[in-house]
């Protein structure tokens, strides 16, 4: 057995099958540094999925895909604005409505568009060819990890390169200072000239979009083979703890998802690790699978109680997270 080959595929693995959670981790860093809190990352991308799907087989683009994925998780945080920044909604029951009616709208839509003709991805080339894997010269051809961490999908590097640029975005730019004061304290920033409802709106969009580009992946990983289960599959609700993981820091993010994603690619490649490797890693095989299945939400119930007791101190979580801004109180 090729053991090098075993590790490989391992780590490949855990990119391939967790980079969704980069991009509802960063996404719902956006919005919380807005100071809204989301928890309809569920069913934004669930949104995003579906019709980023379906949309991009019609058009055969995988471009066309991306932007409308984008939109659709966009439009989903332009309805969570309007209801919890310009109407004062509660913002936990309004992210929480999103996610019922986000996993109703991909079932309604899935449902009755596969009860007509579903569109079947590899009957779409411009699609099929662009999710291809792009390896990166040079750096693929590394040992151990050149194919598992550079050679995917042009979607893969979007999403770190997204969080990249999002870390930059809020740390070394005027407009992020700016959403930063906002969560922070959204009186004070309004009174030296910060449009507060503005920065929010526009970031909760962005923020959204990003969680739909999510989906959207998820989906075409998955063939777009359409079933009874969503394929979002509670990604979104590890992706908001993650969220406190990585401290509100998107850089942070991507090394939050490959911890994460190497606890739930145990589950598809255990028991290949535990042929490869008897002496020190047979023990994988004796793992019931559901254990496995439930790893990731385990890890995810530990992350929230450890930050839970932490002291404040440190951490990147906005002052004003979760709290309507009354600007006639200021």
């Amino acid at each position: 057995m090729d053991k090098l080959g075993v590790v490989t595929s391992f780590v490949h693995n855990i990119v391939v099958y967790n980079i969704p959670l980069l991009y509802g981790t960063v996404g719902e860093i956006m919005v919380e540094k807005s100071g809204s809190l989301n928890l309809g990352v569920e069913g934004i991308m669930a949104v995003g999925a579906i019709f980023g799907y379906i949309i991009g087989c019609y058009t055969n683009s995988l471009l066309i895909g991306i932007l409308t994925a984008f939109l659709a998780g966009a439009l989903c945080g332009l309805l969570f604005a309007a209801l919890t920044v310009s109407l004062q909604a509660n913002q936990n029951i309004t992210g929480l409505t999103l996610t019922t009616f986000g996993l109703g709208v991909y079932f309604f839509v899935g449902n009755g568009l596969k009860a007509v003709r579903w569109p079947a991805m590899n009957d779409y080339s411009g699609i099929k060819n662009g999710f291809a894997n792009l390896p990166i010269p040079g750096l693929s051809k590394l040992p151990l990890i050149g194919e598992g961490l550079f050679d995917h999908n042009l979607l893969v590097y979007l999403g770190v390169v997204i969080a990249i640029v999002a870390w930059w975005y809020l740390n070394r730019t005027t407009p992020g200072l700016r959403l930063r004061a906002v969560g922070e304290n959204p009186g004070a920033a309004d009174s030296v000239g910060v449009n507060v409802k503005r920065f929010q709106y526009i970031h909760i969009c962005i923020g959204c979009g990003i969680m739909g580009l999510g989906g959207y992946y998820m989906g075409l990983n998955m063939s777009g083979s359409f079933s009874s289960s969503c394929w979002i599959n509670g990604y979104g609700w590890i992706a908001v703890a993650l969220v406190i993981f990585a401290n509100w820091n998107p850089a942070l993010a991507i090394l939050g998802t490959f911890v994460f994603g190497f606890f739930s690619t145990l589950r598809v490649s255990g028991s290949s690790l535990a042929a490869a490797f008897p002496a020190a890693l047979g023990w994988l095989a004796k793992v019931p699978t559901q254990l496995y299945q439930a790893l990731p939400f385990l890890i995810t119930a530990v992350v929230l109680v450890a930050t839970s007791v932490r002291k404040r101190e440190g951490s990147g979580c906005p002052a004003a997270l979760g709290l309507n801004y009354f600007r006639e109180e200021r």
